[in-house]
């Protein structure tokens, strides 16, 4: 089975906005496959088995707003 893909949009302004994104994700371990950041679009990939609330409320801890776009096709 594959693994699902969830894009978010954050507010992300610099690299310092993009790194405290993958930080945070980062401390959820192994339950993040990957990570992918579009900072000019401010957009997240992460894919990811955990829900796009636990996701969701995980990116929030980086103060930036920050909301579901949904799965990636």
């Amino acid at each position: 089975m594959t693994t699902p893909t969830h894009e978010f949009k954050v507010e992300m302004t610099c690299t310092g906005c993009s790194g405290a994104v993958e930080r945070v994700l980062g401390k959820l371990k192994e339950k993040v496959e990957k990570v992918d950041i579009d900072l000019e679009n401010k957009k997240v990939f992460v894919t990811s088995m955990l829900s796009s609330d636990e996701l969701l409320e995980t990116i929030k801890k980086t103060g930036k707003e920050t909301s579901y776009v949904g799965l990636k096709a």
